[in-house]
């Protein structure tokens, strides 16, 4: 939204926490969240079989970073993902 406010920023602004994680990551902290075990991550034919030639976005991930919002010193409030997971869902 900072992006959306401000005049200074132009170009591609990735939406994103400062700190990429792979699917099993995700897989994961969501489990933590939901205290409920996540033993694996969502399995790569499902993935391809809903997103198609997206799934390798989506399996192997882009890393993507904000560069763009850290570089004008953009204060996330949730930075880290398990907390984030934890703040959504308690909701």
């Amino acid at each position: 939204m900072a992006a959306l406010d401000g005049a200074d920023w132009s170009g591609a602004i990735n939406g994103t926490a400062p700190t990429p994680v792979t699917n099993g990551e995700f897989s994961k902290a969501l489990g933590k969240a939901l205290h409920r075990p996540a033993v694996f991550p969502v399995p790569g034919f499902v993935v391809r079989a809903r997103f198609g030639e997206m799934a390798e976005i989506v399996t192997e991930g882009q890393r993507a970073v904000p560069n763009a919002a850290m570089a004008r010193g953009y204060s996330f409030k949730q930075p880290e993902l398990g907390r984030a997971l934890s703040s959504v869902l308690a909701h």
